[in-house]
């Protein structure tokens, strides 16, 4: 790309003079349709609990998921991802829960579709809140086993499906499991739920706040580099994403997305279709660490979100969704 003009002649600080000219040429802009809530839900009744390691953020039982979901609808963004906070108790070496139709999801989903039908619902396929190991699938003779997980995840799948969720999340990063689950889906006629594959979710260390809202840090002896992405690797997201929309995925995910926004904009170049970037626990706690010690103002907030989007994210799941959705509406 050439330079044009030169000083005196070329000023550019004058398209920055005022706020509204900034406005006119900015390439980037945040809405509330490029928002995606996560949130957390528990077991019992009648309770909001807050989560030490992720301050601002709660647990809701399903009754009080109408709160939530209020502020949700009322700020106008479009979409929500659900996570459980399996008991204890309900937790197996294959994660048996995963499969119940009146498990912490699924009563969320149709309690969602009956009162809140304009919201969209995004769920996580993956076992790890449902082990007892804290892994995304099934230990056999001490390592994760692809295709008896695969099995499961399909049936998982469905199961959302059937209950109503409108984008199946497969985040495992087993092999082959969309392609499974996009022919089950199509069999049983659910041909237009969507699937967003966690194509490219990195083994991070920046999980560690999330692992512990959905209880499964502490059941977690090993680590996940056996299935998820090495961090220093770029080349072989290509080769994920392009297995993964072959196999009929409709989107893809980066995970985590702040730190790997190079990753985000080579993909787009090359793939040009929809990406969802995952602001992730570790990132969102750093952040709201420094706000809340007055390091840095909220502006921060809105900074790190339009990076997603200039990087070529078409929308972003974030715990700031809320706050960043109430600022919007301050500003129009």
């Amino acid at each position: 790309m050439k330079t044009l003009g030169s000083y005196p002649k070329t000023r550019l600080r004058r398209l920055r003079k005022s706020k509204w000219l900034r406005n006119l040429v900015s390439e980037s802009s945040i809405t509330t349709n490029d928002l995606i809530l996560p949130i957390f839900i528990r077991d019992g009744k009648g309770k909001i609990e807050k989560i030490k390691s992720m301050p601002g953020v709660k647990r809701y039982s399903v009754d009080k998921l109408v709160n939530i979901l209020k502020e949700v609808k009322k700020n106008k963004i479009p979409m929500i991802a659900l996570f459980p906070y399996t008991p204890n108790n309900k937790k197996d070496k294959i994660g048996s829960e995963a499969l119940n139709e009146n498990n912490l999801i699924c009563q969320s989903i149709r309690l969602i579709k009956q009162k809140f039908p304009s919201i969209g619902i995004m769920c996580d396929v993956a076992l790890d809140p449902y082990t007892n190991h804290g892994h995304d699938g099934v230990i056999i003779k001490n390592k994760i086993d692809n295709d008896v997980t695969v099995k499961i995840l399909v049936k998982q799948a469905l199961l959302y499906a059937k209950m109503g969720c409108d984008i199946i999340a497969p985040s495992d990063m087993m092999d082959g499991r969309v392609g499974a689950i996009r022919k089950a889906l199509d069999k049983e006629n659910f041909t237009d739920v969507c699937i967003l594959s966690y194509a490219v979710k990195y083994a991070s260390h920046f999980y560690g706040p999330f692992r512990d809202a959905v209880g499964s840090k502490s059941k977690l002896k090993k680590n996940k580099k056996t299935y998820q992405m090495d961090f220093r690797n770029s080349s072989e997201s290509f080769r994920e994403v392009g297995l993964d929309l072959k196999e009929g995925a409709d989107m893809i995910m980066v995970k985590p997305g702040l730190i790997y926004l190079d990753i985000i904009k080579q993909l787009k170049k090359v793939f040009n279709v929809p990406i969802l970037a995952y602001q992730v626990s570790g990132e969102y706690f750093m952040i709201k660490n420094a706000l809340e010690k007055k390091i840095m103002n909220d502006d921060a907030v809105i900074e790190s979100i339009t990076a997603f989007k200039r990087a070529g994210a078409a929308a972003v799941i974030t715990y700031f969704a809320l706050d960043i959705a109430k600022k919007i509406r301050q500003l129009n």
